[in-house]
């Protein structure tokens, strides 16, 4: 059954707060900058084994599921999405995915030759998959209650498994490039009913400063198709911990309190909301998996630290009136700024 509509105002726990997690600061020159940013997935940025993975988990696994569990019972339609999705695609996508978890996580997951397929089991959700050699999900068996709704696809069933958001890429012979598949129950202010099918282009023109990235979409989608995995980041700053901003509010949730980025200096709450997102090409299919994985770091700590608080200053100052508008920052970033030199 569906929750109660507040459920979906759950907050998750900071990096601060956190045992385990991967901490990342993408400001470390302090300039906000708009640019493709790609780093060879497996560099070290002082997280270890972590840095070198495509799907991160830590203990706060439980929290990501539920929200996606909320956000899937909410309205599914709203949260995942396919385009022209062809059957190769979604296979090699599935196959990938399985592939990276069975290699990464061969303490929670397990995949198993089956005689119509394969299983594949997740001992942190108790879940096992059985797909058919075609990648399509067949049977889904539970150790408690079945999920609702049911799995809708291999690409929904698997995504419900890891702490990313998931999107697929894909592009054509003729140059043509177009989102093909989106499961986004974590979106920042974006949802994926809008962006799907549409191209890299279109995608991004909301973005402030994106135009000269945009020029070079079709290159650049090539890129991320033919070179070896990489990683880059995107933030922005957020006065909740929130997973779920998707643009269009639950039912009984009023659009205020849902909208959130209301910045109120005498009683501050303020998180630098973090994407690790991770791009890895299928040449041999014209296609390109993007992960999203959202951080959350609370700004009241790193306020105590000298250098992390004078490189978010200067970043919030670096950005164009039109960034501040984007990121929902115009009416609030002086505010930060005064509250940042409060030390």
């Amino acid at each position: 059954m569906l929750s109660p509509p507040l459920n979906l105002l759950l907050e998750a726990k900071t990096v601060d707060a956190s045992e385990h997690s991967a901490w990342y600061f993408p400001m470390e020159n302090g300039r906000y900058e708009v640019k493709p940013g790609f780093i060879p997935l497996g560099k070290s940025l002082g997280n270890g084994e972590a840095d070198k993975r495509v799907f991160q988990f830590d203990e706060n696994f439980p929290h990501y599921r539920h929200v996606k569990l909320l956000s899937r019972a909410e309205q599914l339609s709203k949260y995942y999405q396919t385009y022209n999705y062809s059957d190769a695609v979604a296979g090699a996508i599935a196959c990938l995915i399985i592939d990276r978890l069975s290699q990464e996580y061969p303490q929670n997951f397990c995949c198993q030759p089956t005689s119509h397929g394969l299983s594949f089991h997740n001992q942190l959700t108790g879940e096992t998959l059985y797909i058919d050699k075609n990648w399509r999900l067949q049977q889904v068996q539970t150790q408690g209650q079945p999920v609702f709704p049911p799995y809708a696809s291999t690409l929904d069933a698997l995504a419900t498994q890891v702490q990313e958001d998931i999107t697929v890429m894909s592009h054509s012979t003729d140059g043509c490039n177009w989102l093909s598949a989106v499961h986004l129950c974590y979106p920042n202010h974006w949802s994926a009913e809008e962006k799907i099918g549409k191209d890299f282009t279109t995608i991004h023109a909301p973005v402030a400063g994106i135009e000269k990235i945009n020029r070079r979409a079709s290159a650049i989608v090539n890129t991320m198709i033919v070179r070896e995995s990489m990683v880059r980041f995107a933030w922005g700053l957020s006065t909740d911990t929130r997973l779920n901003h998707h643009p269009e509010p639950p039912p009984s949730v009023s659009s205020d309190i849902w909208h959130g980025r209301s910045f109120n200096r005498d009683n501050a709450k303020l998180f630098l909301r973090i994407e690790r997102q991770v791009i890895w090409g299928l040449p041999e299919h014209n296609a390109v998996l993007f992960t999203i994985r959202t951080y959350f770091r609370d700004c009241t700590t790193i306020k105590k630290d000298t250098n992390l608080r004078l490189k978010l200053f200067a970043a919030l100052q670096s950005m164009t009136p039109e960034s501040l508008i984007y990121k929902g920052l115009a009416e609030s970033r002086d505010s930060i700024l005064a509250w940042l030199t409060e030390v």
